[in-house]
């Protein structure tokens, strides 16, 4: 069984990384105001089975590869980087678009909107980095059955991801509402996203550790 203090620490790590603006936020909040709350909590449906596989994954040890091959680590590091940074251009350029006041999305049927949700997450550079990095640094060996602390430590983080990325996809139009009367306040938000993106980014770039194994 896992420690309180693991539970604590991955729920921490859980939290703040889900409030930090990123592509399963950008996602939700785009389908939650273009095509509505259930469309949104659809998506969520998705971005919650991405979560799954990645505790599968953890579960199964499959992690352990990218401590064994570092640079596969590395170019997963460098691709999420870089990614991060095209996201916080895409928020702080001229004419960019702020969380709470995306484009206008075409309505999808909703098999693409769960597709779409599990891909977004999938695609994540931002929970890879938890579940390859992260994660196993909070199983402890001594406690023995170091999978089942995997899983309980990944449903750890999958509860408070789901939660607050459900809580933000139903408030999502009442938010975006409240910064459409306040073009200052949107362009606030938008340099706080970006600035948080691009801090990321720079983390993981100059990061030079290794995948940390269970």
């Amino acid at each position: 069984m896992i420690s309180l203090s693991a539970a604590a620490g991955i729920a921490a790590v859980a939290l703040a990384m889900v409030l930090i603006p990123g592509p399963n936020m950008i996602y939700l909040v785009s389908r939650s105001i273009t095509q509505g709350r259930r469309a949104g909590l659809i998506s969520l449906a998705g971005v919650a089975a991405g979560f799954f596989l990645y505790v599968a994954a953890a579960t199964a040890g499959l992690t352990a590869v990218f401590a064994l091959v570092p640079p596969l680590y590395a170019a997963i590091k460098i691709t999420g980087a870089a990614y991060l940074l095209w996201l916080a251009w895409q928020a702080v350029r001229p004419g960019g678009t702020a969380v709470f006041a995306p484009k206008e999305l075409p309505h999808d049927p909703p098999r693409r909107l769960f597709t779409m949700g599990l891909v977004t997450n999938l695609l994540n550079p931002k929970i890879a980095i938890v579940y390859v990095s992260l994660l196993p640094q909070f199983v402890e060996p001594e406690r023995g059955h170091v999978a089942l602390q995997s899983l309980l430590l990944g449903l750890v983080q999958v509860s408070v991801a789901i939660t607050v990325n459900g809580l933000i996809a139903v408030v999502a139009g009442t938010i975006a509402a409240f910064l459409a009367r306040r073009p200052l306040w949107q362009r606030v938000q938008r340099y706080v996203m970006g600035s948080a993106l691009a801090a990321i980014a720079v983390h993981l770039g100059l990061d030079r550790s290794r995948a940390a194994t269970a």
